[in-house]
């Protein structure tokens, strides 16, 4: 099976400049735990939940002053529609992601696939192999 069978086609992104506390009511009203950012019509970073608890949140820092580029993880991974599922499962488990970000040809974010869609596709040893690396804790 191909990454584009099992991704999710909508993919709501950002861009750089968008301000932090409106990336976290896109978050909650959404229900989504990660946002592309997009430069120029190329993803450029990512931000998770994660990310805004630890870069913006924790530190105490103003938040109506913050931006998307400020608290992103920059130069995100990401696959392509046309991979097999197998080589993103390991994609994934190799740098302990829950979504990644896919692309077409042109590397144009067309999708992600998330830990979910996997379950839902996906064989359970994959499933639990995922599951597995994932949530281990990071050295």
């Amino acid at each position: 099976m191909h990454v584009s069978e099992a991704m999710h086609k909508e993919v709501r992104s950002v861009t750089p400049t968008m301000p932090v506390k409106d990336l976290a009511k896109i978050m909650k009203t959404e229900d989504i735990g990660a946002i592309p950012v997009v430069e120029n019509d190329r993803m450029i970073g990512m931000i998770t939940d994660r990310d805004l608890a630890l870069r913006a949140f924790s530190d105490g820092h103003d938040i109506s002053m913050l931006t998307a580029r400020e608290v992103m993880s920059p130069g995100a991974t990401f696959c392509h529609a046309t991979d097999r599922i197998e080589e993103a499962v390991h994609m994934m488990e190799k740098h302990k992601i829950r979504r990644l970000p896919v692309m077409n040809a042109q590397n144009r974010m067309v999708g992600m696939l998330s830990i979910g869609d996997i379950s839902h596709c996906g064989s359970k040893p994959l499933t639990d192999l995922l599951m597995k690396s994932v949530s281990e804790h990071h050295a």
